[in-house]
């Protein structure tokens, strides 16, 4: 049994998993440093410092006299996330339109020329096959 276990966790899907998953939360952690230390701020200062996060609808009041606390919904909570959600999904958006592009910038490249070696081998190779 630890042998199959051994050789499963070897395999190299799970460990293409492992590492896909530490670079993924690293990864989160930029995109969310991004968000909130770059984009936000001129968001924030463009919608005049508008915050959701209060806005709620009130279902019961509290009561101090008997000590129960306030039921309410929290929408604006739910707005906020939206719009963080929002921004975060157009932010990777536009990372990973700028990878693809460089990587289309990459596959664009002429292939490099063959070496003199390359070149000899092939020509050998074409008279190989005339004969």
């Amino acid at each position: 049994m630890f042998k199959e276990f051994r050789e499963f966790i070897a395999r190299g899907n799970v460990v293409d998993l492992a590492v896909g998953v530490i670079i993924g939360a690293a990864f989160g952690a930029v995109v969310k440093s991004l968000v909130e230390q770059v984009v936000m701020p001129p968001i924030g200062l463009a919608t005049g410092g508008i915050d959701f996060s209060q806005m709620k609808y009130v279902l019961k009041p509290a009561d101090l006299a008997a000590k129960t606390a306030e039921v309410s919904v929290a929408y604006g909570a739910f707005i906020n996330t939206i719009i963080n959600f929002l921004i975060v999904a157009f932010v990777i958006f536009l990372l990973v339109k700028a990878v693809n592009s460089l990587k289309r910038q990459e596959a664009a490249a002429p292939p490099p020329a063959p070496t003199p070696t390359e070149a000899l081998l092939t020509e050998i190779r074409d008279l190989l096959k005339s004969r």
